[in-house]
């Protein structure tokens, strides 16, 4: 993977972050935190995607590897409504 290819691969992580906080209703971090909520994102929700037997609708290929537009945003917002949910209930008690 060349350097291009890897700054590809963050900027489309990082929107697919920054669209999956959106949605979640959250939009605490930066880009930084963008890019790692939509890698975490795509593991989530190609997990949940495989666990109820759903296909890949959107994939970006970037050198060789895809990269699942719809459940890194699915999962990015899953995930983001999660710990937003397990901190706002810790700051309660």
């Amino acid at each position: 993977m060349t350097l291009i290819e890897f700054l590809m691969l963050l900027l489309v992580a990082g929107v697919c972050g920054s669209i999956g906080q959106s949605i979640a209703g959250v939009t605490k971090g930066g880009c930084l935190v963008s890019i790692a909520v939509g890698f975490i994102g795509a593991l989530l929700g190609m997990w949940v995607a495989g666990a109820l037997g759903l296909p890949e609708v959107f994939v970006i290929r970037i050198d060789g590897e895809g990269f699942p537009i719809v459940w890194s945003i699915v999962g990015s917002a899953l995930f983001v409504a999660l710990i937003s949910f397990i901190s706002r209930g810790s700051r309660r008690r």
